[in-house]
């Protein structure tokens, strides 16, 4: 019995030391990685859970990933060891040279890394092929035209396989290898989107590579709602995608962890904590590379595990040292061990693993992730069996509203009298109550329409927006909503076709045209001859000629009527006798009776009142509208009377009506009209905003005229371009009217209704546009913001507002100035003219008079041949005595002296006296 028991115990030893000496407790594996490596630190972690027997103990090399010597010598090293199997990481570089050690060698080389083409079983390929997922993502999204960017480094499998399906499908596809891209290239690709206005691009790179060139585009301003874009990488969830968030782009790309399961998650948070305590600096996050490596060395122990339960011997025998040898010696076991490692199925962080005949995973599901406003939403699935399946959870369409009311938009401005200002006690206020203005409250009231919380930003740059012409970027209120930055443009911001290419405007909430400012002349006084205004210098002439040819025609016309002569008589128009005449004795008496028979005997003397100056008189008194005491008798002379008469009327009746504007207003006198005065000329300077729509204006413009003031701004030195509109108001004001500025009407308006008041707008618009509030391409406020415009528009709000921040609040009067300096009145400055026409005239009276008092006592001293001196005072006497009667209609009636009386002495006071009573 005894003998049995100690037979039985020895063969049942016998039989666990066979067992453990043909299958070896512990495993060497080698690992191939880049130093300080993600995947390696993954490597580790996953060691550390994976203790079972077969125990896997690891012969790491750390290589330099593109260095093929290196790569061999580590490979040869470890396989010289006596590795069973190597997990590592390959590139474009080495690919190759480790595909022909594997198959010469038969050693087994699970990788994490991107899955290739080839025929050698040896490599276990862990990462799940992308392209047939990726073509289905595309049908689902019904592209047929897009831009393919790839990177060589992670191979053209992927690429291959879009081709040959656009190929079959026509579809247009751009390839652009963003290796060999330049910034030029990458900024043309973009370029050519946008005047096609396409926006369906797919990125394929590795994680590093595509962060950045996200950056890039995030730069560069693409990353609006216009834009789509499908990330080829399975790490969808470790990339960083908070900037082309904020600029609403669309973006669809792939999760092969399923991070919401709990055993995942658990791993995760295991991974977080290992190795960790000590670290101030948080550990990364588990991303994909490093899932599938945990993976790998998962899917190694079940292998070896399951080869030991089938008692399968893989001791290492033969030529196990030389990898170089020359024919190579394959090792034996290493067929078995590839077919363990192909026949494993088992479920890891990156979902059921299971791998074909060529050692490619297959059977497996990969998520389909969108970016939702509110972060990264699985919208479907794509496996073998089932293709694209799209899941209810969330859908693009949905976007237009989500969120709408539960978050805060940053609604960019600028700081522009009067849309939008500092309150005077800001500093003790916080948010949107700091501001004031136009704008604050039109923002304020698409708010309250829209249903929305808002922010009020001031952009940083203190610009509207241009895009610089060497650098492509956009500056601006333009650059913040298309680098995701604000949400909503809120602000004087013109509407232009450059803009609207990378943003969205609403209808206009203002009308305007770009107009000129210059500074306001100095005030002319009126002149002392300002009463001559009215009419023109040529008009004066003109009257001045016409007067004296109407007064010689009318005196050619009465000379040659026979109409206009008259028989003079002693009843109608004779001369009265003189009175000494009365008092002469008969003897004289009886001479005269018979002189006057004689005269009565012969033809009475024809006469003609219308000799030169009577003409002259008769003219000018009608043309003063006072008349004359003669006037035409004849047809003719009454038609010259007539056509005068109407002339006058119509002269004088202009005059008048122009007359009180010219003597009540101070005109000023503008050097510049129009925008045709500021190119003809180059003394007084002008320019526009820097980076704004009204340069845009003149540099596009095609018009001559425009055209030449372009090249005169763009050449002027120094600079006509201002910075901000304050700078440009200061710089007209400061000129001395040497500098005009050329800005939107709305703003000339308000400003010239602003103190010190020195400012004015001249001419008209030369243009005609809108302000509009802008949004990013695709943004779900564009309807709402649109609707609300528009119904404020109706409700007549806008024009309120406007009348309230221009007008209301002006301070220059309703017309630009002070107003009272056009109702105020007459100075003697305005009518001095008359005043010294008037004392003028009566001068020259009283010279003429003089003159004819002289010659007249010149006259009279040689007929009665006395002194000069003694004419002089008889005949100061005479007329100061009152001697002589006055005339009817202004006619003077003269005496005739008989000759004896003529040839006496002067005559003393009292018989002057006498002979004027007898007289009358």
């Amino acid at each position: 019995m005894q003998r049995s028991f100690t037979i039985l115990y020895t063969s049942l030893l016998g039989m666990c030391l066979g067992s453990s000496a043909s299958f070896p407790s512990n495993i060497n594996i080698g690992g191939l990685f880049p130093t300080e490596s993600h995947e390696y630190e993954v490597f580790r972690f996953a060691l550390s859970h994976h203790q079972d027997i077969p125990k896997l103990v690891p012969q790491v090399d750390m290589v330099k990933m593109g260095n093929s010597f290196s790569m061999t010598y580590a490979f040869c090293s470890q396989f010289s060891k006596g590795v069973y199997a190597i997990i590592g990481l390959y590139d474009r570089k080495t690919v190759n040279m480790l595909m022909s050690f594997c198959g010469a060698l038969h050693v087994c080389f699970v990788t994490p890394s991107f899955p290739i083409e080839t025929a050698n079983q040896f490599v276990i390929q862990l990462r799940p092929e992308l392209q047939d997922a990726l073509v289905g993502v595309i049908e689902h999204y019904g592209w047929n035209k897009f831009v393919y960017m790839y990177s060589s480094d992670s191979g053209l499998s992927v690429l291959q396989k879009v081709l040959d399906t656009a190929a079959e499908r026509n579809w247009l596809v751009t390839s652009v290898n963003v290796e060999t891209m330049t910034e030029a290239s990458f900024l043309k690709v973009f370029q050519d989107l946008d005047k096609r206005k396409e926006g369906q691009i797919i990125i394929d790179c590795e994680t590093e590579r595509l962060t950045g060139i996200l950056k890039k585009i995030v730069e560069q301003g693409k990353n609006a709602k216009s834009y789509h874009y499908i990330l080829a990488n399975l790490g969808f969830l470790d990339i960083d995608l908070t900037d082309l968030r904020k600029g609403g782009a669309n973006i669809t790309g792939f999760q092969l962890v399923n991070n919401s399961e709990p055993s995942i998650n658990r791993v995760v948070q295991q991974w977080l904590e290992f190795d960790n305590k000590d670290s101030k600096v948080p550990k990364s996050s588990l991303k994909y590379t490093g899932a599938l490596t945990y993976d790998g060395v998962k899917v190694m122990s079940t292998a070896f595990q399951n080869l030991r339960r089938q008692r399968i011997d893989i001791s290492r025998r033969g030529n196990a040292g030389e990898c170089l040898a020359n024919p190579p010696a394959p090792w034996g076991q290493g067929i078995d061990i590839q077919r363990a490692l192909q026949q494993v199925r088992i479920d890891g962080l990156t979902g059921h693993i299971q791998f074909n005949e060529k050692g490619r995973r297959t059977n497996y599901t990969v998520s389909v992730m969108e970016l939702a406003p509110s972060g990264p939403k699985k919208v479907g699935y794509w496996n073998e069996d089932e293709k694209y399946v799209t899941t209810a959870s969330f859908t693009r369409g949905s976007n237009d509203t989500y969120g709408l009311q539960n978050r805060t938009y940053i609604v960019t401005t600028i700081l522009e009298s009067p849309y939008v200002m500092l309150k005077k006690n800001h500093e003790q206020l916080t948010g949107n109550d700091k501001y004031e203005g136009y704008i604050v409250e039109l923002a304020a009231e698409i708010a309250k329409h829209v249903g929305y919380q808002y922010k009020l930003k001031i952009v940083s740059d203190g610009k509207y927006g241009a895009r610089d012409p060497d650098t492509k970027m956009w500056n601006g209120m333009v650059g913040e909503l298309v680098y995701g930055k604000a949400d909503v443009a809120v602000a004087p911001l013109t509407i232009t076709l450059v803009r609207e290419e990378v943003i969205d405007f609403s209808k206009p909430f203002m009308s305007l045209g770009i107009s000129i400012m210059i500074k306001k002349p100095t005030k002319s006084k009126p002149g002392v001859f300002s009463f001559l205004d009215p009419l023109a210098y040529e008009i004066w002439m003109c009257i001045v000629f016409a007067y004296i040819g109407v007064s010689v025609v009318l005196f050619l016309v009465s000379r040659f009527s026979p109409y206009e002569w008259h028989s003079e008589d002693y009843e109608e128009g004779a001369e009265p006798q003189s009175p000494t005449q009365a008092s002469a004795s008969n003897g004289l008496q009886q001479g005269q009776t018979s002189t006057q028979q004689t005269v009565a005997q012969q033809s009475p003397e024809q006469t003609n009142e219308f000799g030169i100056f009577n003409s002259l008189w008769f003219s000018l008194g009608a043309f003063m509208q006072q008349g004359c005491d003669i006037s035409p008798r004849s047809l003719s002379g009454r038609i010259v009377g007539g056509v005068w008469w109407f002339f006058t009327l119509i002269i004088i009746s202009s005059y008048t009506a122009n007359l009180a504007a010219f003597l009540t207003v101070e005109r000023m006198v503008s050097p510049i009209e129009s925008a045709e005065d500021l190119a003809k000329q180059t003394e007084i300077a002008y320019g526009t905003l820097d980076a704004g729509s009204t340069k845009e204006f003149f540099r596009r413009s095609k018009i001559a005229v425009f055209e030449k003031m372009w090249s005169y701004m763009k050449a002027a030195d120094p600079s006509v371009f201002v910075k901000t509109t304050d700078e440009g108001v200061m710089r007209v004001r400061k000129s001395k009217g040497k500098y005009a500025y050329l800005l939107e009407s709305t703003m000339n308006e308000y400003i010239e209704q602003r103190k010190p008041c020195d400012t004015m707008k001249v001419g008209g618009n030369l243009d005609s546009k809108g302000y509009g509030i802008a949004t990013p391409k695709g943004s779900p406020l564009r309807n709402p913001v649109n609707l609300a415009v528009l119904k404020l528009n109706e409700q007549g709000l806008l024009d309120k507002l406007k009348n309230k921040w221009w007008y209301d609040k002006g301070e220059c009067g309703s017309g630009g100035g002070d107003s009272k300096d056009k109702t105020s009145a007459l100075s003697l400055s305005n009518v001095a003219g008359v005043f010294y026409i008037l004392i003028g005239g009566l001068g020259l009276a009283m010279l003429v008079a003089l003159v004819e008092f002289c010659y007249k006592s010149r006259t009279e001293s040689r007929r009665m041949k006395q002194s000069i001196n003694d004419a002089m005072r008889c005949s100061t006497l005479t007329r100061m005595s009152g001697n002589g009667s006055g005339g009817e209609n202004g006619r003077i009636l003269t005496h005739d002296f008989p000759k004896t009386v003529q040839t006496l002495p002067c005559m003393s006071h009292t018989a002057s006296m006498g002979l004027g009573a007898s007289g009358i």
